[in-house]
C-alpha cells in the first residue's frame, strides 16, 4: 500500500459583517473571517494538506482569489472538489489531524459538529478527523484577536 502525508496551513484576519465558519460549521461570534471565499480557515488548511499529499499544488492554484467563481464560496464545495481531485489521481483519505489556534471564540463545543461535517464531506468516519483547539497565549496576531490560524496533516492512501 502506498501512503503519503501532506501538511496544510491557513490564516485569516477577523472582519466585521461576516459569518464565522470553521470546519464547515457556523459559529456564534461577533465577527467572521476576511477572505475571497467564506474564509473557513480549517477547511482551507485541510485542502492544502490533501492537495500537498497528492502533489497537486495548493488551494490558491485550484481556487484563485482572482476568480469570481469563488467569491464568497462555501469552502465545503472546495473541499469536495479537492477530494474529487484526489480520487482522480487514485487516492483516498486515510485520516486528518488538525489544530485551530484562536483566542475567541472557544471552539471545543463545536468540534464534534465539525468532525461530523468534515467526515461526511470526505466519506470518512468522524473518528478519522482529529480537531484540536488551542490559543496563542495572547501572543502574536492570534493572541491580539486579529485573526485565526489552522494547521492540518493529511494521510492519503493509493486506492
Amino acid at each position: 500500500m502506498q501512503i503519503r502525508v501532506g501538511f496544510g496551513y491557513d490564516m485569516h484576519r477577523f472582519a466585521e459583517g461576516r459569518d464565522l465558519w470553521i470546519g464547515g460549521v457556523k459559529l456564534a461570534h461577533s465577527r467572521g473571517l476576511s477572505g475571497h471565499s467564506d474564509a473557513d480557515v480549517l477547511i482551507h488548511a485541510i485542502c492544502d494538506a490533501l492537495l500537498g499529499a497528492a502533489n497537486l499544488r495548493d488551494i490558491g492554484y485550484h481556487f484563485p482569489d482572482t476568480s469570481p467563481d469563488y467569491k464568497d464560496a462555501d469552502s465545503k464545495i472546495l473541499l469536495r472538489k479537492c477530494i474529487s481531485l484526489l480520487y482522480e489521481k487514485g487516492y483516498r483519505v486515510g485520516n486528518i489531524d488538525s489544530t485551530v489556534c484562536a483566542e475567541q471564540p472557544k471552539l471545543n463545543p463545536y468540534i464534534p459538529a465539525m468532525q461530523q461535517v468534515l467526515a461526511e464531506l470526505m466519506g470518512l468516519d468522524s473518528d478519522d478527523i482529529s480537531i484540536k483547539a488551542t490559543t496563542s497565549e495572547k501572543m502574536g496576531f492570534v493572541g491580539r484577536e486579529e485573526g485565526i490560524t489552522a494547521y492540518a496533516v493529511a494521510l492519503i492512501e493509493k486506492r
